[in-house]
């Protein structure tokens, strides 16, 4: 069995509740977290936590960002019966969402549900081939009536996540919710304990953004708050290594991190990527290119900021992402992380990263 010291970390994590605009308990973790090892944190109006670490020597402004926001659903409409409608926070795929735990996070606490799904022996009457979407669909908390569901506390508008807590699969690897992208938040927390003042040049301020899964929205105010020389996203990336017919085997669980070249919101910078590169190979850290144009990270909302940021992403390879099984692997996590200390402790000047 693989001992990784970010399981722990990890656990706690995908352990709280933080869809969409609602990343609040994620946020007051993480503040709390990394408080004793930066110069300062502060959370921001639309809820980035922003963590600066000041170099023992002068250099460059590193800006990386990691989303705390996990995809989810939002209470839409409570029926007479006491079944509950919602609407999707984020990009879900309405076959994973049949008959699965589900917790609503109501003011006062969290209460258990699951997704409804018909009986196999009423498939017969129905068209077996036929995939319901979302609005179909609802959630089931016990409740025999709305006045039910009222007294437990829910109401329109509170959010709903998956249930499942984290768990081990074979020697390295680990399955669960929310590792898109609480994966990078524990890559960042975990760089910001192990990093010390005498081994950066210039500043390293950490975003933990919010709202990305619904258009990298927190990144977008973090970008043009913070002068950047240099950025890095974190972020996990779909792999293709499954026999699925879309599947081409270009990304594979537990072949290393992704340095990214591009996806729909950003074509990576070739100096920063090249450098990603050279000091992978310098460290005996595998890697694998990723030209992904089916996603986006908070790196495109970095690159536009100011007058135009060099901008480069570190993606951790990810099975059944968005899905209440997200599958990683231990060893790529820790290399994602070795990666990133690698190159922030690389850097000496401002101008390094210069288009021409």
């Amino acid at each position: 069995m693989y001992e990784s010291p970010m399981y722990e970390l990890l656990t706690e994590l995908t352990s709280l509740c933080g869809p969409c605009g609602y990343e609040h308990d994620v946020a007051g973790y993480i503040a709390k977290r990394v408080a004793p090892i930066v110069d300062e944190v502060t959370v921001d109006g639309v809820g980035n936590v922003v963590a600066t670490k000041r170099g023992a020597y002068p250099g460059p402004h590193v800006v990386v960002s990691t989303h705390m926001d996990e995809v989810g659903f939002v209470i839409k409409k409570i029926e007479a019966d006491g079944l509950l409608r919602f609407e999707k926070l984020g990009g879900h795929d309405d076959r994973n969402l049949l008959a699965q735990r589900v917790k609503v996070l109501t003011r006062q606490a969290i209460v258990e549900g699951v997704i409804g799904t018909i009986s196999i022996h009423m498939v017969k009457f129905e068209d077996a081939s036929k995939v319901r979407g979302h609005r179909e669909l609802y959630i089931d908390v016990g409740a025999a009536s709305r006045a039910e569901v009222l007294e437990m506390g829910i109401a329109v508008g509170d959010a709903v996540t998956w249930a499942n807590p984290l768990q081990r699969l074979g020697k390295q690897r680990v399955s669960g919710k929310s590792m898109d992208d609480r994966a990078g938040c524990a890559v960042v927390i975990r760089a910001l304990e192990e990093l010390s003042a005498d081994e950066l040049h210039g500043t390293l301020t950490a975003v933990f953004s919010v709202q990305e899964e619904v258009g990298l929205r927190g990144a977008r105010v973090a970008a043009h708050s913070v002068q950047a020389d240099v950025a890095v996203a974190i972020d996990t990336t779909a792999v293709s290594d499954t026999p699925e017919a879309p599947m081409d085997d270009t990304l594979s669980l537990g072949a290393g991190p992704c340095v990214k070249v591009m996806d729909f919101s950003l074509i990576t910078s070739r100096a920063v990527r090249e450098r990603l590169i050279d000091v992978a190979k310098a460290n005996a850290i595998p890697v694998q290119l990723e030209v992904f144009p089916g996603i986006g990270t908070d790196g495109g909302e970095l690159a536009m900021a100011n007058q135009g940021v060099p901008t480069g992403v570190i993606s951790i390879p990810s099975r059944y992402t968005h899905s209440p099984i997200e599958v990683i692997d231990l060893v790529d996590l820790e290399q994602t992380k070795d990666l990133f200390k690698a190159f922030v402790t690389s850097l000496r000047t401002e101008d390094e990263f210069r288009f021409v």
